[in-house]
């Protein structure tokens, strides 16, 4: 049986300190591709870590609210009446609003996002939440995101601060994540905490009351029809609220992604400097396999001299692409792991490899590889077999 000579393998790995940096070219590109999309991942997805926590089908919002930092309210009593609708469940108020925390330990004062509800009601699944209900209740007192950046301070069980310039207390943590509405962190608290705070403020902030909502979130029955019961609450509920599914193709999860995605130039930036990446991960492969082609220019014009095709000597350079690919990616992804848990703890941004998004990549350095494989074989298929004399 006669047993095929690996030759794309053995020409790369002859030189071994040549084709460790040849792997560390690959792996650099790789990970600034990670890099890149992964920041522009990480803001698109950290804008729905509060959404996607609303326990409930339907959302109803201000048709002015364009999307969650946009500081517009609607008349809590439309709440009052969707609860009235068969189907539904419940319908739950939600209170949202900016403001500055103080660090306890530099006394600089930072904005956070303060979300308030009231603790005896299930509107967002995060389960600290129930852990530290009886302690909500008490006057002054708060949860805080574990995830809030470096400059809210400590963040722990006990800590005493400021709030709006009034005192608060921390009762609890639980972890979610910054966004672009956020700033440095999240508070949650309950509504009667909230009015504590945002009933009384001076004459150039709005002043708060339980009168107005910023968010209701409808909680259905087991088994309603979704979308019959939300044409019948924007149907029959008068046109200052805008009543929509949570998820789905028209609903608010979508509706906050695309006006990101449309109203910033985040998406453009992120995906020009991985586009970036994408060309210098082609330029640095076609040099690698460019030299390996000139180094070996002989054998090739040998292997022509010999009768073989250039389709064969095209497929030795793709295989060494593909190997390239393969083994370059490994490093580059490893090294984008750290760099995310880095990134989480400075920023506070949601960082998340999917599956999904670890394949996109993994197909997008083979055909990074690949045309660099297909513009550097031009040169062997252009070997003349007298070139070895």
């Amino acid at each position: 049986m006669i047993q095929r000579v690996p030759l794309a393998w053995l020409n790369l790995t002859h030189d071994r300190r040549r084709f460790a940096t040849s792997l560390v070219g690959v792996g650099f590109a790789v990970l600034m591709m990670f890099v890149f999309s992964g920041f522009m991942n990480a803001l698109f997805d950290s804008q729905l870590q509060l959404i996607n926590r609303l326990n409930g089908e339907v959302i109803m919002i201000n048709p002015l609210r364009t999307n969650v930092s946009v500081p517009q309210t609607f008349a809590r009593r439309r709440l009052y009446q969707a609860r009235a609708f068969e189907g539904v469940q419940n319908a739950y108020a939600l209170y949202i609003s900016e403001v500055n925390w103080e660090n306890p330990e530099t006394h600089q004062a930072n904005s956070v996002r303060v979300t308030a509800l009231n603790p005896d009601e299930s509107v967002l699944t995060i389960p600290e939440i129930d852990s530290y209900r009886q302690q909500l209740r008490l006057p002054e007192t708060a949860l805080m995101d574990t995830r809030s950046r470096p400059a809210v301070g400590p963040v722990a069980i006990g800590v005493i601060s400021e709030l709006a310039a009034r005192r608060i207390r921390l009762v609890g943590t639980f972890t979610m994540g910054t966004d672009f509405s956020s700033g440095n962190g999240n508070l949650i608290m309950s509504d009667q905490n909230f009015l504590r705070y945002f009933a009384d403020r001076g004459p150039d902030e709005d002043q708060r009351s339980f009168a107005t909502v910023d968010i209701g979130v409808i909680k259905l029955e087991p088994g309603a029809n979704v979308e019959r019961i939300v044409e019948t609450l924007q149907e029959s509920l008068p046109n200052d609220v805008l009543v929509m599914a949570r998820d789905g193709d028209n609903g608010f999860i979508m509706r906050e992604q695309q006006y990101w995605e449309e109203n910033s130039l985040i998406g453009f930036i992120f995906s020009l400097l991985t586009s970036m990446s994408f060309l210098v991960g082609v330029i640095l492969v076609y040099q690698i396999l460019y030299t390996d082609v000139a180094d070996h220019w002989s054998e090739y014009a040998t292997l022509k001299a010999m009768g073989y095709r250039n389709d064969y000597l095209l497929k030795v350079v793709i295989q060494e692409a593909l190997i390239l690919s393969v083994l370059g990616f490994i490093p580059g992804f490893l090294v984008s792991q750290l760099f995310y848990t880095m990134a989480i703890n400075a920023t506070g941004l949601f960082f998340q490899m999917t599956s999904e998004r670890v394949m996109n990549l993994l197909i997008t350095t083979f055909i990074m590889c690949l045309v660099s494989g297909a513009i550097a074989v031009r040169k062997v298929q252009t070997t003349d077999p007298a070139d070895v004399f």
